[in-house]
């Protein structure tokens, strides 16, 4: 492996961690795809990294970073393979098939990587955690204080998914079904990042913001596909809003009352005209749809220009297609905006039973009787929303709100 006499500002001047971050989950998809074994190449994929952390500094960056890190991955493979006489035939196939230096550029296996860890066999939670973890490029322990669990049971969960998914097949599969499930795991990891479901922090910005990434790196392989394309214009121009979200307590401020200046206008633009793109590509999905509304909500500079009946005639097509409760609820607080708190209340009535005990209907009903003028069926809204949520920043404002009626 030949390398180039660089001195240590050339590396500081691409970034020498931002490059081993950038080039990991591409080293990754190529031993995984060349050997089939998850967890054996992310151990060999872990040694090469030290190896370059150790000797690029000292002897400069070698003309191909990326293929330099896969070769040193795969022979630490085989030396593990040679080790282990029980693996005697995998290390027979292995030798033989070592990537030539010539040809690593031709493959970016980032998306296939991601692809497999969106895998129909492992859950939602797992998968996240995975994509965090291989593709992210977050430690265990990262993903760990993310999600509020000790990094041993961390560490056991993206073990088991690793195992789960020892000989799955490493093609790109963007049929329709896994597609899907990437998808939805894109959307999860951004919903976790933006509003924390439990924590002292409202935002995870590290994980929306790899979310937002990720699936830019889809919508580069699948540029024609609407849901995709609506899904990155639902991240962004939600994404746009986040410096407004919260006071400089870390406080929830809601969207009626934020300080609209403080918005992205780069997000707000670059979203709005995916939005526009995504739903004019049939077929109509949920992404596209719920694209629309965020770009119905950051186009207006107030609150009160917010064009109401249009956002509900979006909530009453994207209900009837994905029948979600939670889209239930948001098309009944529209209704409240369009046609008074009264017709709100009355769409929330069938939801008692699918959302049984959940804090946003207390939340929801409690904003709606405000608007009734019903302040104290609204405080014990506020003050049973407050006791249902684990996020503190919700917790607190809802409190608040409770209070303040008294």
């Amino acid at each position: 492996m030949a390398t180039s006499r660089t001195s240590e500002q050339g590396l500081e001047d691409r970034g020498f961690e931002d490059l081993l971050r950038e080039l990991t989950p591409q080293v990754l998809g190529a031993v995984v795809r060349w050997s089939g074994d998850f967890a054996a190449a992310e151990d060999a994929v872990q040694e090469a990294l030290v190896a370059a952390a150790t000797t690029w500094p000292r002897d400069g960056r070698p003309d191909n970073p990326k293929a330099w890190l896969i070769q040193a991955a795969s022979r630490r493979f085989i030396d593990e393979v040679r080790q282990q006489q029980a693996r005697r035939r995998r290390e027979e196939r292995a030798a033989l098939r070592e990537v030539p230096l010539g040809e690593v550029e031709e493959y970016d296996d980032t998306l296939r990587l991601l692809f497999l860890c969106c895998h129909p066999a492992l859950t939602p939670a797992s998968a996240i955690a995975l994509t965090l973890r291989a593709v992210g490029g977050l430690t265990t322990a990262e993903i760990a204080t993310a999600y509020l669990v000790p990094e041993a049971t961390m560490a056991q969960r993206i073990s088991r998914s690793k195992q789960k998914l020892k000989g799955a097949s490493f093609e790109l599969d963007a049929d329709e079904d896994r597609l899907r499930n990437v998808l939805h795991v894109l959307y999860l990891m951004f919903n976790e990042g933006y509003t924390s479901t439990s924590g002292p922090e409202l935002h995870r910005s590290d994980l929306s913001s790899e979310a937002v990434r990720l699936t830019r790196a889809v919508r580069a392989q699948l540029p024609d596909d609407g849901q995709v394309t609506g899904l990155l214009a639902l991240m962004l121009l939600t994404d746009a809003r986040r410096t407004a979200r919260t006071g400089k307590g870390g406080e929830l401020i809601p969207l009626a009352e934020q300080d609209r200046s403080l918005w992205d206008q780069g997000y707000i633009t670059e979203g709005v005209a995916l939005a526009v793109e995504a739903f004019d590509t049939p077929p109509l999905g949920e992404y596209q749809l719920q694209a629309a509304i965020a770009a119905l909500h950051d186009e207006v500079d107030r609150a009160e220009d917010t064009d109401w009946p249009q956002i509900l005639a979006l909530y009453g097509l994207l209900e009837n297609l994905s029948g979600n409760p939670m889209v239930k609820l948001n098309r009944a607080i529209a209704a409240a905006m369009v046609d008074g708190p009264d017709a709100g209340l009355k769409l929330l009535e069938p939801l008692d039973d699918e959302l049984a005990g959940h804090y946003r209907l207390d939340a929801t009903r409690g904003h709606l009787y405000e608007m009734r003028g019903d302040r104290e069926t609204a405080a014990g809204h506020f003050r049973a929303a407050a006791r249902g949520t684990t996020s503190v920043p919700e917790r607190d404002y809802l409190t608040a709100k409770a209070a303040s009626l008294g």
